[in-house]
């Protein structure tokens, strides 16, 4: 397994029972690939990262993950006695290589005073923690701190108390908005912080001296530099040119573009990244692909309709793309797709069911995953609708959800256009009760169904006039689920 670090990995399937497949992260980590007589007598990982207690990586495969195009596949080794059992958990192929390297990371990179301040966090119950804008208690062990929602408070301008990170040692993710005003140089102190979201970023970011593996950016931004530990980057992209400078020019990284334009400016620095997301809304173009020449893995997800795809030719250009994941592209036309030589993994998710025999019958030679096919009659009522997925999970309650914010929708078209908070109240109240009485009767709302729910509302009290905040407050008094 390729690492992320720019090390090599490796991991043994220990079975496989019709399209169940069990796998283990082998204890290993070295700058060049290992041979099968390297991994002779080698054990499972023992991850003890973190709050991890010591016990193998040893998990079944999530359904239709396919293989990583880049794993180099070496040959049989028997399958050691105490791993026949029952796999710890599932995740995908990725996650054994993520463990590897953070397991590695944290042997031979993290001080031995902040590994024993992060275990020893987790008894310490409430602390007291002073950002510069008042005390507040939270708990030694708050392992998010979203520094933008006022808990704790930080001051509106001035400095910022960046110590009080020493408070919190399991600190590993923050969310920050606006200027810099020592975030870096904070981040750069403590190797645990190893995610940010931040909203209206600085144009030009120096990150490369923190320890970050996961970074959002959500905002304008011209000059980047990014440290050799990031493995996801995520680029809220405008027409403004981004250059990146990030070692072997995105090698590593696992690149999401979330676009308004189809056809986007992209980044420059990032020629060689192997996986690709792009999200957009009703069109999205093939041709900024052209840019990541290297592509083995391309997904595009469309969040509104009609889900239609530009430039489709400008795929063949991807001489290596060996995995293409299509997620409600329901405008597009099986027929559109070009010849795609080293194509193994085809996954088309949310399309008109209609397409799915001349996908069938096309891709029979790769393995083909189809799901969430809707009819046309069901698409010309619903297409709109972004709670239409819910069908998928259970056709009744789906259906319920759906019908819920379409009466919401004509319910608020027909509101003057005064923008007249207390006139939409009542109509966004009956949606929410009315997926409460979805989730009461048919349990489909998790955590991506409830995200789904929120961005549904804020839509809707945003066309009615509502302010972000009081909607915000709105939807979490009132929703149960």
């Amino acid at each position: 397994m390729p690492l992320s670090d720019g090390a090599w990995g490796a991991c043994q399937v220990t079975a496989v029972k019709g399209s169940d497949i069990v796998a283990v992260a082998l204890a290993w980590h070295s700058a060049e690939p290992p041979t099968l007589a390297d991994l002779v007598g080698v054990g499972p990982l023992l991850a003890s990262h973190h709050s991890w207690d010591p016990r193998p990586e040893h998990h079944g495969i999530l359904p239709d993950d396919p293989v990583p195009p880049d794993f180099v596949w070496l040959g049989n080794l028997p399958v050691p006695a105490d791993l026949t059992g029952t796999p710890n958990s599932f995740a995908g192929w990725r996650s054994l290589g993520t463990q590897v390297v953070l397991q590695h990371w944290w042997d031979h990179d993290v001080p031995d005073p902040v590994k024993s301040a992060y275990k020893s966090a987790a008894t310490r119950g409430q602390v007291t923690v002073d950002f510069g804008a008042g005390p507040v208690d939270l708990a030694a062990a708050t392992a998010r701190l979203d520094l933008t929602g006022g808990m704790p408070p930080v001051p509106a301008t001035g400095p910022v108390r960046w110590a009080a990170f020493d408070q919190l040692p399991r600190c590993t993710e923050v969310v920050w908005s606006g200027p810099d005003r020592g975030l870096v140089a904070a981040l750069a102190e403590r190797p645990l912080i190893s995610s940010l979201t931040w909203f209206d970023p600085p144009a030009t970011l120096d990150l490369g001296g923190t320890s970050l593996r996961s970074l959002n950016l959500r905002g304008h931004i011209r000059d980047l530099r990014l440290p050799r530990s990031l493995s996801q980057l995520l680029l809220s992209q405008s027409d403004n040119e981004t250059t990146v400078t990030v070692a072997d020019n995105g090698r590593w990284l696992s690149l999401h573009l979330e676009v308004d334009d189809p056809r986007p400016t992209i980044p420059v620095g990032l020629e060689q990244v192997r996986t690709l997301t792009v999200t957009g809304n009703g069109m999205l173009s093939a041709a900024p692909a052209r840019a990541f020449r290297q592509l083995q893995a391309l997904s595009l997800r469309w969040q509104a309709a009609p889900g239609s795809l530009l430039d489709a030719e400008a795929l063949a250009d991807l001489e290596q793309l060996a995995v293409l994941e299509l997620h409600d592209g329901y405008g597009i036309d099986p027929d559109i797709l070009p010849e795609l030589p080293s194509l193994q993994h085809l996954d088309v998710y949310g399309l008109r069911r209609s397409a799915v025999p001349p996908l069938r019958a096309r891709y029979r030679d790769i393995r083909l995953v189809v799901g969430g096919a809707k009819s046309d009659t069901w698409l010309a009522a619903n297409l709109d609708n972004p709670l239409r997925d819910w069908v998928d999970d259970d056709e009744r309650g789906g259906r319920a959800a759906c019908q819920a914010y379409a009466e919401a929708v004509r319910a608020i078209d027909k509101l003057p256009p005064t923008h007249d908070v207390d006139a939409a109240r009542p109509i966004l109240q009956t949606m929410v009760e009315k997926l409460n009485a979805v989730q009461a009767r048919y349990g489909i709302i998790d955590t991506l169904r409830r995200e789904e729910a929120a961005d549904a509302f804020l839509r809707l009290a945003a066309r009615a006039g509502v302010p972000g905040d009081v909607a915000d407050e709105w939807f979490d008094d009132w929703r149960a689920f």
